[in-house]
């Protein structure tokens, strides 16, 4: 049964797992950024933490379409792999002068082979919309946070974790200069990254123009909320899942730093940036079907025993973001905050369904919000 299921789990891509007051993180200065180094990632792979491979996004790089650099962290003290698909327009040519869209990976990431890159067709997708998209290929179970604690050790959290730092003081200024962006952004994120698009504009106002959240649990200090992060966090952990915890990211439950970082706390900080806001039921979907995987050409095994993976586990993981995104909702609209809101009746918490919110966020969000 478990080589079925893990037959199954590669057939689908899978289910990836989701997961005011100041800071109490101390931050680098704002006027000091990372140092981006020339990279050829296919000679000098990154390698998926359990099984040594290599990850599988390196094979698309090809230094003209999809570029790849190390960019050194002065917070976290080391490189962190970031894949760029460059601006063109539509005669395939490079476009200086163009927005960047910032694509978060989800709670594996590339250390797990799930990353943006490798589920989705992301080079084709953008060929000739005249957008940089910068895709981060390190942070897996991290939330893109700044955590409390500097000394965590296991397979995928070690040292530092100041992502939050990294990604909106360290990386921006200096990957922009090399692709020529303009200045302009937009962030996205998928299952945990969701809640830290929606952090990273609300912790920076104006910075970005546009945030797309799919499947995502906005409030993180609340009980409800705080677990749903402990469930992603404790995949960090090994070999128990126990010695990562939520204590270590934010601190105590409702403490001022987990409240800080709490996406419905701090609602009020994503006026004037435009949202795109998305989740499903629950209830299995067609993606979600025997039938439907056959046709991707699984097994039937493998096509069995995916489903049942996607309608329990995967229905169960977007119920509950389902009420996390009508309680943001409700609080949006209280608020007088518009945001573009995809509530699906049905959907589990699965790969298809963000492939299909991807491109509904760009034309409905954040390409008006980019002028692109």
């Amino acid at each position: 049964m478990k080589k079925i299921k893990a037959a199954a789990l590669a057939a689908l891509t899978a289910v990836s797992l989701a997961c005011s007051g100041a800071p109490a993180v101390s931050a680098q200065p704002a006027g000091q950024e990372g140092v981006v180094k020339a990279w050829d990632a296919p000679a000098n792979p990154p390698l998926i933490t359990r099984t040594g491979q290599a990850q599988e996004w390196v094979n698309q790089v090809d230094h003209k379409t999809v570029l790849s650099y190390n960019v050194y962290s002065p917070s976290m003290r080391r490189d962190i792999p970031v894949a760029v698909v460059p601006a063109t327009d539509a005669a395939g040519n490079r476009v200086r002068n163009a927005p960047t869209l910032y694509l978060l990976n989800g709670a594996g990431g590339a250390e797990q082979n799930q990353d943006w890159l490798k589920l989705y067709p992301v080079k084709d997708y953008f060929a000739g919309k005249g957008v940089n998209v910068v895709v981060p290929q390190a942070g897996a179970f991290s939330y893109y946070t700044d955590w409390v604690k500097d000394d965590v050790a296991s397979d995928y959290v070690n040292g530092p974790q100041k992502w939050e730092t990294f990604l909106t003081k360290e990386l921006p200024g200096p990957i922009e200069r090399v692709v020529g962006a303009n200045g302009r952004r937009a962030v996205t994120g998928v299952s945990m990254s969701a809640t830290s698009a929606l952090l990273f504009a609300q912790h920076n106002p104006g910075m970005y123009q546009a945030a797309a959240a799919f499947s995502g649990c906005a409030s993180t200090s609340s009980p409800h909320g705080y677990n749903f992060a402990r469930l992603t966090v404790n995949r960090a952990g090994t070999p128990n899942f126990q010695t990562v915890t939520p204590e270590m990211m934010w601190g105590p439950m409702n403490g001022p730093y987990n409240r800080y970082n709490d996406a419905l706390l701090g609602a009020e900080n994503l006026r004037g940036t435009r949202l795109y806001i998305s989740s499903g039921s629950g209830l299995a979907g067609h993606p979600d079907q025997v039938s439907y995987l056959l046709g991707k050409g699984a097994p039937m095994p493998a096509a069995q025993a995916g489903a049942a993976v996607l309608q329990v586990e995967g229905g169960v993981i977007e119920a509950a973001v389902n009420k996390c995104t009508h309680d943001l909702k409700a609080k949006l609209d209280g608020l007088g905050i518009p945001a573009h809101f995809e509530l699906r009746n049905v959907g589990t918490h699965s790969w298809p369904y963000w492939r299909d919110d991807l491109d509904k966020a760009w034309r409905t969000t954040i390409a008006p919000a980019l002028g692109v």
